[in-house]
């Protein structure tokens, strides 16, 4: 940070916001534990109230998990219509205190209040007013997390979840990662944090003594943002502007797959991930690609770019489907599969094409 003003990095982040809407709307839902999404054998929990997260349900998990780990879990069905409506709300009162307002779901997002433009004296004070509005005018709870950079704001948030807020000040960045897990950083997901386990990492300050050689080698081109991260260090301005241009999920399998029906359950379960993302943000997109890395580490991907946006859930898993099949038989095995959707627009502009068409 030598040479530049310190940053004033606030991350909003709204609690178990689906679910939280939901109860909010329906008293009968208030304690008790609710997922948003379908209890049919195919359908994928979107959000979870903190109720159910006591019984370990969780977003992404498949439905039938969820309710063998909580029989009394009650289903919502999403309205995300109405979740938009409550994040315009939301975006509306952030704009009140900086026009530097980085959208990262319709849940959360990072506002640089530098500028203090309220004239509140703390980025702190300024979060603190910012959640007590957004509970008068939505009735609902927000975490914040407060630093000088966008990685420590973000782990920062879910430090006093729910309802609380957190700050890591100039100077305590290093020392708060060091204690952490490499699970809770942005960039290390489950794959990652297995390979740094093997390779005796598990938190922070075993990050940290890593050298950037010894990072680049074993995770390539991400070797240099986990060698800042350790230390605290993220240079990434709050970025207005930022436009997602595609969506895209994998997984690793447990082991290798040769089974259609089981690689087909792993391509749907992607296909699940990456709708509840576009539900979410409103988008849609016209290119479907399906990525499969073989047992030998050899990849193959295949993609349809359609004449309109994919119109549902639906539509998304025939094509993935009918992408998958074309790389059968799969003689090698599957270690991964993977499904994204590009060339993105907004739901209203995809839903006008489809009207003019």
């Amino acid at each position: 940070m030598q040479g530049s003003a310190i940053r004033k990095i606030v991350h909003v982040d709204m609690d178990a916001f689906f679910a939280s809407v939901e109860q909010r709307d329906d008293a009968t839902l208030r304690g008790r534990p609710v997922a948003v999404g379908h209890a049919a054998a195919r359908g994928v929990v979107a959000a979870a109230s903190y109720e159910a997260r006591r019984f370990g349900v969780r977003s992404a998990m498949p439905s039938t998990t969820a309710l063998r780990k909580c029989p009394d879990l009650v289903f919502a069905p999403p309205r995300f219509e109405v979740y938009r409506a409550v994040s315009a709300q939301i975006h509306a009162i952030f704009a009140d205190y900086t026009d530097l307002i980085e959208p990262l779901s319709l849940d959360e997002a990072y506002l640089d209040v530098t500028a203090d433009r309220r004239g509140l004296g703390t980025a702190s004070a300024t979060a603190e007013e910012i959640r007590r509005r957004i509970l008068e005018e939505t009735g609902l709870t927000a975490s914040a997390g407060i630093s000088y950079n966008k990685f420590l704001a973000k782990l920062a948030s879910d430090q006093n979840k729910p309802d609380g807020q957190f700050v890591v000040a100039p100077g305590r960045g290093e020392a708060f990662v060091e204690t952490l897990p490499v699970q809770r950083f942005h960039g290390v997901g489950p794959v990652t944090a297995a390979k740094m386990e093997r390779l005796g990492i598990r938190t922070g300050a075993d990050l940290r003594r890593q050298s950037l050689a010894f990072l680049q080698h074993h995770f390539g081109k991400s070797g240099p943002w986990y060698y800042a991260i350790a230390r605290g260090e993220d240079d990434r301005p709050v970025n207005p502007d930022r436009t997602r241009k595609s969506s895209g999920s994998e997984t690793t399998f447990a082991s290798d797959l040769t089974e259609p029906e089981a690689i087909e359950a792993g391509v749907a379960a992607m296909v699940d991930e990456v709708w509840t993302w576009c539900e979410t943000a409103g988008r849609r997109g016209r290119t479907v690609t399906v990525k499969v890395k073989w047992a030998d580490f050899q990849q193959s991907t295949r993609s349809r770019s359609l004449a309109e946006p994919v119109a549902s859930r639906e539509a998304l898993r025939d094509v993935s489907r009918l992408l998958v099949r074309s790389l059968y038989p799969p003689a090698r095995g599957v270690r991964l599969v993977g499904v994204s959707l590009s060339n993105l627009e907004t739901t209203g502009a995809a839903v006008e094409r489809l009207a003019l068409s």
